[in-house]
């Protein structure tokens, strides 16, 4: 600074090298210097103070009575924002979103969790990339809020409660796991469309789903094959050979049981001959029924899926 300046800092300690403030005052390079805010806070006995041409205040803005009263007015009401409206505003690490695009959103976080959750539960090994594609008119909005709702799906089969909106990116950091976004406004098929695709090092799976009118969303894709499946409750996703009567093997394995399907959807591949069945039944199958299905010579796999 130029000679016989005056040197205020009000903004945040350690911006200013104290000892060399010192020494400029002392010198006489600097006129006189004012800090509110120092690198130790509270300074205790400092050199500066003992300056005639030193002014500092105390960096207590925030411990105010009324500034506490403020602050506690406006925690109140961001809670309650996000629990009646679920809408999330100042946030660190998670994108604010006001109540009229949440109303917009949420259908859309909603799917693009359970498209993680999906995911989740079909890997078989540690998770090392997710590629989110958004095609469509939802390229219209902020995606981040979806992302963050794939990646808590995502986790959720490992980490349970310990996942949620707000750490869910942060722990996929932690982890190791890539994670890709991209939008494209042109989907080919439908207004709007969400891909999740899912790496680790021995596979890779690709899930993709949109919403029905406004509220309800749908799987269309699982990997190579292509369906209409609505994502809740318990369901089974079997791999199978497109045969007479392989279908209805599957179903008598669960009807001995007791266990009733709700829904049927089935994706086929002519081509290969192969069908993906998503069946949703009223309770979760147990461990017996999928194993007598795995059995099943034209079987390659099934897997129990919650959501």
């Amino acid at each position: 600074m130029k000679p016989g300046a005056m040197l205020v800092n009000c903004s945040r300690g350690g911006i200013v090298d104290e000892e060399a403030l010192y020494d400029a005052l002392t010198e006489g390079h600097l006129g006189g210097a004012a800090l509110d805010v120092f690198a130790t806070e509270p300074p205790g006995e400092h050199p500066l103070m003992e300056l005639e041409n030193f002014v500092c205040t105390p960096h207590l803005g925030a411990s105010t009575m009324e500034a506490q009263d403020n602050v506690a007015k406006d925690v109140a009401e961001q809670i309650m924002s996000y629990l009646v409206q679920g809408t999330v505003k100042n946030a660190v690490n998670v994108p604010s979103v006001s109540a009229e695009l949440m109303t917009v959103l949420r259908p859309w976080v909603v799917l693009g969790e359970k498209l993680g959750l999906f995911q989740g539960q079909l890997a078989s090994s540690g998770v090392e990339e997710v590629e989110v594609r958004y095609l469509g008119k939802v390229t219209e909005h902020d995606v981040r809020p979806l992302t963050t709702g794939v990646l808590k799906g995502l986790l959720t089969p490992v980490m349970k409660d310990d996942i949620n909106y707000i750490n869910a990116r942060m722990v996929a950091s932690e982890r190791g796991i890539k994670v890709v976004e991209s939008t494209s406004e042109r989907s080919e098929d439908f207004g709007s469309l969400i891909m999740v695709k899912v790496r680790s090092a021995d596979e890779e799976h690709i899930v993709s789903g949109t919403i029905f009118g406004k509220t309800f969303p749908r799987i269309l894709r699982i990997n190579d094959f292509y369906l209409e499946a609505v994502p809740e409750g318990h369901m089974l996703l079997i791999h199978n050979e497109d045969k007479p009567g392989v279908i209805g093997e599957i179903c008598s394995a669960l009807g001995a049981r007791g266990i009733n399907i709700s829904r049927m959807h089935v994706g086929q591949d002519k081509s290969k001959k192969q069908n993906i069945n998503i069946l949703n039944t009223q309770v979760p199958a147990d461990d017996e029924a999928l194993k007598e299905i795995r059995a099943l010579k034209d079987v390659h796999f099934a897997h129990r899926v919650e959501l």
